[in-house]
């Protein structure tokens, strides 16, 4: 059986390689490309909206999405734990599912990972983020992320250490961790989170090259979950298995085949 998907932002960068992708698969079809102007409607007899669109917006979306009884999957950037929680009751309410996905790269979410099974080990941990000059919002979506995972994995030792934030230039904490943003023009996606103990630091990077080939493994994996969700699930670590735990162990998820070229993930011990 065919799936109908309205992609909402699907002429932006990230939406255009979701498009491309579900073009290319067949049990999918684009019934809808909306722009963050179109309206609502438009999202009729859709079975599966894909949200690409803006920070501002995407709330909207999702909203009047679960209202019409609609599946959705989230790719916009500014979902955090605490925004999340606004629509997580309707969710929840309305039988539906809502899958949100700070990043599509399966590099990005295993070196995520890796920040939050080392997060217990070391009391200073930063995050430097950075995307290119017309990215809108910051910090991004996955920094947001990694932070709040690093948190949780801390929750039996305690916050991250974080010396001078009440100055600016120490950056924006999230959830205890300082994350510092870079936009800037020759860069696609960037993130580096430096740990550091006594004697010793661990730096976990991640560089996203190619965003096609990066995003589409994560792409196919997430458009197959969030068809089936049911209720509010965040990360694309919810869908496969990397052998790193940064949540309480739970069911097996399916895992589709990917691979993680298009982009570059390195680990540095100083």
């Amino acid at each position: 059986m065919t799936t109908r998907v309205a992609i909402v932002g699907g002429t932006g960068k990230l939406g255009g390689v979701i498009r491309e992708v579900v073009d290319a698969e067949e049990e999918y079809e684009v019934v809808a490309v909306l722009t963050s102007k179109s309206a609502m409607s438009e999202l009729d007899g859709a079975d599966l909206v894909v949200d690409a669109s803006t920070p501002a917006v995407s709330i909207d979306i999702v909203r009047a999405a679960v209202e019409r009884k609609i599946n959705v999957l989230v790719g916009t950037s500014g979902w955090s734990n605490e925004r999340i929680a606004l629509v997580r009751p309707l969710v929840e309410a309305s039988g539906t599912g809502v899958v949100f996905i700070p990043n599509f790269s399966l590099g990005s979410v295993i070196g995520t990972a890796l920040a939050a099974a080392a997060a217990p080990f070391f009391p200073s941990i930063e995050i430097i983020e950075a995307h290119r000059e017309t990215k809108v919002d910051s910090p991004s979506g996955t920094a947001v992320r990694t932070a709040e995972l690093i948190s949780a994995a801390r929750a039996e030792v305690g916050p991250v250490e974080s010396p001078h934030v009440d100055q600016r230039a120490r950056g924006q904490r999230v959830a205890s961790v300082p994350i510092h943003s870079l936009r800037r023009p020759g860069v696609v996606a960037r993130q580096e989170t430096v740990l550091s103990g006594a004697g010793e630091s661990l730096t976990i990077v991640h560089d996203t090259i190619d965003p096609k080939a990066a995003y589409a493994p994560g792409i196919r994996i997430a458009l197959a979950a969030a068809r089936e969700a049911r209720g509010v699930v965040v990360g694309l670590d919810s869908f496969i298995d990397i052998g790193v735990r940064t949540r309480p162990a739970k069911a097996e998820a399916p895992v589709a085949d990917g691979d993680v070229s298009g982009q570059v993930a390195s680990v540095t011990s100083a």
